[in-house]
């Protein structure tokens, strides 16, 4: 299901800094916009409620998940609040094991094609290039070519409607979209347009 809903749109809404109070109406936004995974990272306030009402008040066919997740206990309390998908800015076997043995999904993150191997190796469904700041297109490219058939690279950090292209001429099926998508502050009118934009430039280039 990981796979078939960023298919459906490559692009996963990081909303690091969200409050449960506006998870709703952020929510809601972002899957009218086409976004099919949404990721709350451990380190926003009250994550796991904002997990729980994401999950709650979204279709089935919209993955919640969380992101900044460094431990097997924080990997069972996002279970727990509903959570589906793990993404992690590293790839610490003993959080892949966890997260794979209680049946979620997976995005470890990775900076070098050995992590990126270790990683495959221990299940994970997708691979978090971060920061993508310093993954310049033709690494990618290198690295798709070395890597298993179908292997899922998703660039995160710094992405914008304007540097997408390159990479998606790379070959990588997606992105994760922080800052340039939400930030705490902004208005729900506001991430509604930021969507529009990045899944307008998503479906020009994929």
């Amino acid at each position: 299901m990981f796979k078939q809903a960023l298919a459906e749109n490559g692009l996963i809404a990081i909303l690091r800094g969200l409050h449960p109070s506006e998870a709703q109406a952020i929510g809601r936004v972002l899957y009218d916009a086409g976004f099919r995974v949404i990721e709350v990272p451990l380190n926003s306030p009250q994550p796991y409620e904002s997990i729980r009402i994401l999950r709650d008040s979204l279709p089935a066919d919209c993955l919640i998940g969380a992101g900044t997740v460094l431990s097997p206990q924080q990997v069972e309390a996002v279970k727990a609040a509903g959570g589906q998908v793990i993404v992690m800015p590293h790839s610490d076997p003993a959080v892949l094991r966890a997260a794979k043995a209680a049946g979620l999904y997976l995005a470890p993150g990775v900076a070098t094609p050995t992590e990126a191997f270790a990683a495959l190796a221990e299940g994970a469904d997708v691979l978090k290039l971060f920061p993508a700041e310093q993954m310049v297109p033709v690494l990618v490219k290198a690295w798709l070519a070395v890597l298993p058939a179908g292997t899922v690279l998703l660039p995160v950090g710094g992405i914008s409607p304007t540097n997408m292209q390159a990479f998606i001429e790379a070959g990588v099926k997606g992105f994760g979209l922080g800052s340039g998508l939400y930030k705490p502050g902004m208005s729900v009118a506001e991430v509604g347009r930021n969507a529009d934009a990045y899944v307008s430039a998503w479906r020009t280039l994929s």
